[in-house]
Parts: structure tokens; C-alpha cells; sequence
């Protein structure tokens, strides 16, 4: 069996931009940094996770297809992994190299903005372009800034897509198809998102409050998150990968949460593990109630009581289609922090006595060894389910 190696990782969300920054702000300050903001939705005042640092600016010549916010976040990931990624193409060539990107916006904000001025002034703006907002451009925009020539492409499964994009690139890696791939997923906050979310009922005015029985919906984030994965040993090993379908309903997850459940005894099974040999937990924990009922039954019927669990969505917002990425890059600082820290479980302490008791992380919450693997779950629209179990490698095999 081949193992698949995570061996470099770029980060950026609200809690800062690079994985030294995100640590520290989640594991010593530990403050949600979410704002509120009226500019997404008309006479309505919303938390959101805004990346709050600079985003840099593309190159002059970058095609007009490809410039869009969206693909600036991109490339404050991409920047963080360009020398991996360059020492990769010298020892690969660019056609043993693939890209496998999630996104669920992609450069949607660009259309909006170009909508505003059709409207006002009776033309779109002279630098709109409606490949903007496809799918495909941030792959794309990937691709022609590298010059790879190895498999290239966008999932697009909502909330799952980043998680999706890492399970494709093991596989690439494993089919023999690539010897490396950059994988994960970008999504920035525009108002297509909030508006379709707020009229669902399923966003909060405040701070998203993940099982609590006061939870009122999610708040929405931006991020992303790149991953070079390859079989070269590293830190951390992508041990196992379980995916399954609800086909239940369009936007609401199975509520016996069997797809979910599934997802995670995959993962675990294809790790060659038992649940109680997982240290933590990350949850998909969005704060709406069909998700949290759902997740709560399939997560304590997998780990019971006994795996510390928490939700960083507080921290983040609910990054869409980087979510399933973000937060697997917040499972590997979590393997990887020098004091064995865990993300705390941000909420009101009134925890919903419909869900059966999960062991969630919290003020004197205590771990009495260095965690060696995580899982990370993420549930889209569809029930589009995917549960990730990351393990640290020790130095001595990784060496």
C-alpha cells in the first residue's frame, strides 16, 4: 500500500495567514476573531470571517479570466508553498505534477460587483469577464501561474470540496496518475453565498454557537487551504479517506446521520484503526440544528464520549468550499503543536440536551498525551459526506 504524505501546507482564514499565525490565534488567544458586517446583507448586521490581512495582488499580466479576489487568496496559499512546489517540478517535471482544488464561489464576487454596474450605468465594467466566476478558475488560475501540465481540475460539492480535493489527490498519487499533487480549496465571502444562506433561515446575526440548544444557524467565512501531498515521508500521512452519499434531500442531511456515520468508519477502517485511538475530533459543527443533531448521533455513535471533539467554525466562519481544507489544515497544527494543544469548542455552555453528550473541548479540558491522529468531518449540501483521519508521523519514521 502506497502512504500519502502531506508535506508542506499554506493557510489563511480570520484567524491570520500562515500556519504560525493560525496557531497562535487559536491556541493561545484563542478569541473568536469574527465581525460583524453589514455590507453582504440588505438592513442586516451579520458575523462573518473575513480574512482580515492584505491579500496580495496579481500579476499584471495574469490573464483577465483569472483576476478575482478569490484567486488573490489563492495565491497568498500558493505563495506559502511555492518553494516545495518548485523544488517538486525540478525533481518531477511539470506533467507528474496535479492540481485538485475546492470552491463553491470561486470569483462570484466579481459578478456581482460587474451586475451593479450593468445596472447602474447600462454596461458591464471593462475588466469583468464572465470566466471570473466559473468553477474551473481557480485550478486554472493554479495551473497557468505553475505551468503544470498533470491532471487539473475543481471539485465543486459545497461544503465537502476541499476535504474532496485532498481524497482525489491521494488517490492520483496511488493510481500512479501523479508524484505530487496540490490539493485543498478556496472560497471568499460574497453576497450570492450570505443572501441564499439568510434565506434559508440558516444564518446567525451572532456568533455561531455550534450544539448548543441556542444555536440559531452559521456564520460564514472565508479561507483557503493548499496541501503538497506526495509519497515522499512527511509529518503528517493522510492514513485514511471515507466517503458516502445520504441521497435523502437536496439540503438537509439524513437525521439518523447514517451517511455521516459511515463516512467515519471508512476513514477509520482504511487507516487500520479503532476509534479510540483517535485524539480529536474536528467537526463540521456548523450551529444549524438539522446539522448538529445529525453529527452529534453520528459522532457519539462512532466515539461515544471518550475522543475530544470541538468545532472551529467560531474561529473561521463557515468557509464553504475551503472548509473541508482549513480545517484540515487546523487538524494537522493540532497533531503537530509543540504542547499537544486542541482548538477549544467555542459556545454558550448551554449544550443541547438533544444531542447525546460529546466530549467537546473546552476550558479544563486537559489531554494526557501527544495526539496521533485526527479526523476531520465535512457534510455538504446533497449529504455529500467526507471524513478524513490524519496520523503523526513520528520524526524518527518520517526521517
Amino acid at each position: 500500500m502506497t502512504r500519502i504524505y502531506i508535506n508542506d501546507i499554506g493557510i489563511l482564514c480570520a484567524l491570520g495567514t500562515g500556519t504560525d499565525a493560525i496557531a497562535n490565534n487559536l491556541f493561545n488567544v484563542a478569541k473568536s476573531p469574527l465581525v460583524k458586517s453589514n455590507e453582504y446583507i440588505a438592513d442586516k448586521d451579520v458575523c462573518v470571517g473575513k480574512i482580515l490581512d492584505q491579500l496580495p495582488e496579481l500579476d499584471p499580466h495574469t490573464p483577465q479570466i483569472f483576476q478575482s479576489r478569490n484567486n488573490q487568496a489563492l495565491l497568498a496559499a500558493y505563495n506559502q508553498i511555492k518553494f516545495t512546489v518548485e523544488a517538486a517540478v525540478e525533481r518531477y517535471g511539470l506533467d507528474r505534477i496535479g492540481i485538485v482544488l475546492g470552491s463553491s464561489t470561486s470569483g462570484i464576487e466579481s459578478g456581482e460587483q460587474a451586475l451593479k454596474c450593468f445596472q447602474e450605468d447600462g454596461d458591464f465594467p471593462q475588466e469583468y469577464h464572465y470566466a471570473q466566476q466559473e468553477m474551473s478558475s481557480p485550478s486554472e488560475y493554479l495551473q497557468s501561474l505553475i505551468q503544470t501540465t498533470g491532471p487539473c481540475y475543481t471539485i465543486s460539492t459545497a461544503c465537502s470540496s476541499g476535504a474532496k480535493a485532498v481524497a482525489s489527490a491521494k488517490r492520483l498519487i496511488e493510481a500512479g496518475v501523479c508524484d505530487m499533487v496540490i490539493a485543498g480549496g478556496v472560497d471568499t465571502l460574497c453576497k450570492l453565498t450570505l443572501n441564499g444562506f439568510n434565506s434559508l433561515e440558516a444564518v446567525s446575526d451572532d456568533l455561531c454557537n455550534p450544539f448548543s440548544q441556542n444555536r440559531k444557524g452559521i456564520n460564514i467565512g472565508e479561507g483557503g487551504g493548499l496541501f503538497v501531498i506526495s509519497a515522499d515521508k512527511g509529518e503528517i500521512e493522510i492514513a485514511g479517506v471515507g466517503e458516502s452519499s445520504d441521497a435523502y434531500h437536496f439540503s438537509a442531511p439524513d437525521p439518523t446521520g447514517a451517511g455521516a456515520k459511515k463516512a467515519m468508519h471508512d476513514a477509520l477502517a482504511q487507516a487500520g484503526i479503532k476509534p479510540e485511538q483517535v485524539s480529536y475530533v474536528n467537526l463540521h459543527g456548523t450551529a444549524t440544528k438539522h446539522n448538529d443533531d445529525m453529527e452529534g448521533k453520528a459522532v457519539f455513535e462512532v466515539f461515544a464520549d471518550k475522543v475530544a471533539c470541538s468545532s472551529t467554525k467560531p474561529f473561521t466562519g463557515h468557509t464553504l468550499g475551503a472548509a473541508g481544507a482549513v480545517e484540515l489544515g487546523i487538524c494537522c497544527l493540532a497533531l503537530t503543536n509543540s504542547k499537544g494543544k486542541l482548538p477549544k469548542h467555542i459556545n454558550d455552555g448551554e449544550y443541547d440536551d438533544n444531542i447525546p453528550k460529546l466530549k467537546l473541548v473546552d476550558n479544563d479540558f486537559e489531554l494526557n498525551a501527544k495526539p496521533e491522529y485526527a479526523l476531520s468531518n465535512s457534510f455538504a449540501f446533497g449529504g455529500s459526506n467526507i471524513a478524513l483521519v490524519l496520523k503523526k508521523v513520528s520524526k524518527k519514521t518520517a526521517d
